[in-house]
């Protein structure tokens, strides 16, 4: 058994700047990561590497697991901002939330992110036409970096911190104890099949870092799994009393359009967060994760194909097509608890009848027809994932199919194309939002000395929050160990 004084379990977001303000600031911590994915290098997706042209579920998947979380694979999109993306705010207030994620972008222009465009959404024309025609743009400002910069970012950053703090990869945490001194005891075991040759830096430390017996021992124990390890801290935060909130996910698609639709919106803002009321049922629709001449992928959330989109920041990966996710906001009350298995049995569906993602023309939905083979052939927009044709009616509720549909037709009044016969539709896009855990102003659980933080912890749902959090609690410990 092998003590440290802070275990972190999970190196996302979160848990990227936690180390990286702890490698930072002077203090004498001894400090351990612990993650169930591959160090960043390791990281590559077997379709991208056209080894396979769909997801064959690797376990564990590497666009969610790994070093640098689901969100290092994921565009590299900071939205600094309070209006969406989490609660941070709520918890630290609006000021010192904002001073926290302007101090995350200066670390990322620090690494190299400098060159990335800082665009606003203030005093632009696109808020003007959006109220003119009923929907809502939220105020932020982005910070686009791309997939491929940002993941030279984290490995930067990833040199920064490697000889301050020990990384164990492919390793999951199976349980937690607390002591009767109110440390804790790590249980680990190996995760997935390590790489024959062994011989590279992350493992070099993994080796220095390893116990006997798996086991580990540590006096503050920081919870930072991301969204991936989401049943995994409602299962701590159960053993452990902690409260927690269950009820929201959100379902939609994933829109690929020609990029000249909404050419006039992206390269004035880039992420546009637009919000609409249907008229309907008077739910809220909202875009989310913008990807101007992006790619659409898919990623494996437990077993579950769902979509997702990228894109990045060299031209020479820049394609024809511009994506966006389409999401309803659910949320359920008593006595219904787990929205998250909500969300995944529909995602399934999707899987049954496609054997991954689903993709349908726009206008074949509207006319209530599936999209064969044959008509994708007729296709003018060129899909940029491999899907299989089908209907998505079969698979998403038609309340929430509604309200797609609904707001496809809102946007085409603000970037006329949107509602073409010829718009992509994949399905299922779902974000799993982790249950709330109940955290006082330092995210601090009700058990001493156990934190929670990033989107494991329910509080932030963005790069930025999530990022910021590990930055807010990297003070508190450094403080502590001074």
């Amino acid at each position: 058994m092998k003590k440290y004084d802070i275990i972190v379990a999970g190196s996302g977001a979160g848990g990227v700047f936690l180390a990286y303000e702890l490698t930072k600031i002077e203090n004498t911590a001894s400090i351990l990561f612990i993650d169930k994915g591959a160090p960043l290098e390791e990281r590559l997706c077997p379709i991208s590497l056209g080894k396979t042209d769909h997801c064959i579920k690797c376990k564990p998947c590497h666009i969610m697991n790994g070093y640098g979380g689901a969100g290092g694979l994921s565009d590299g999109k900071y939205n600094i901002t309070t209006e969406f993306g989490g609660d941070l705010h709520k918890y630290v207030g609006e000021e010192k939330a904002m001073e926290l994620m302007e101090y995350v972008d200066s670390v990322i222009c620090e690494m190299g992110g400098s060159q990335a465009k800082l665009y606003s959404t203030a005093d632009s024309d696109l808020k003007t036409k959006c109220l003119q025609n009923d929907l809502h743009l939220l105020q932020a400002k982005v910070r686009h970096l791309g997939t491929d910069r940002n993941l030279k970012i984290l490995g930067h950053i990833y040199n920064f911190v490697k000889d301050r703090v020990d990384i164990l990869f492919r390793t999951e945490v199976t349980d937690v104890e607390q002591n009767q001194d109110g440390t804790f005891t790590i249980s680990t075991q190996p995760n997935g099949k390590l790489p024959e040759d062994r011989q590279g830096t992350a493992y070099q430390r993994m080796a220095y870092a390893q116990s006997d017996d798996g086991m580990y021992t540590c006096s503050d124990l920081v919870l930072a799994t991301g969204r991936s390890g989401s049943a995994w801290i409602g299962d701590i935060c159960d053993k452990f009393g902690i409260e927690q909130m269950r009820n929201r996910v959100d379902i939609g698609v994933r829109v690929e359009i020609p990029a000249e639709v909404f050419e006039s919106i992206t390269k004035q803002v880039y992420e546009s967060k637009i919000v609409y009321q249907t008229k309907k049922y008077g739910d809220l629709v909202r875009t989310f994760c913008m990807n101007p001449h992006g790619e659409v992928v898919s990623e494996n959330t437990g077993g579950i194909v769902t979509v997702n989109g990228h894109s990045y920041a060299s031209s020479e990966r820049l394609t024809e097509n511009t994506n966006f996710a389409l999401l309803v906001s659910n949320v359920f009350t008593e006595p219904f608890k787990d929205s998250n298995e909500y969300g995944a049995s529909i995602a399934s569906l999707s899987n049954m009848l496609g054997g991954g993602v689903l993709m349908q023309r726009f206008g074949d939905l509207a006319q209530g027809r599936r999209s064969s083979e044959r008509r994708m052939q007729k296709c003018f927009t060129r899909p940029t994932l491999n899907a299989t044709p089908g209907d998505l009616s079969l698979v998403i509720p038609k309340r929430q199919l509604d309200d797609i549909i609904e707001m496809i037709y809102a946007l085409d009044k603000i970037a006329p194309g949107v509602a073409n016969e010829d718009t992509l539709l994949y399905g299922v896009e779902v974000k799993f939002y982790n249950s709330k855990v109940k955290v006082d102003n330092n995210l601090m659980t009700k058990v001493p000395n156990m934190y929670a933080i990033g989107d494991g912890s329910g509080v932030t749902h963005s790069l930025s929050q999530a990022s910021a959090s590990g930055v807010l609690v990297a003070r508190v410990l450094a403080d502590k160990y001074r």
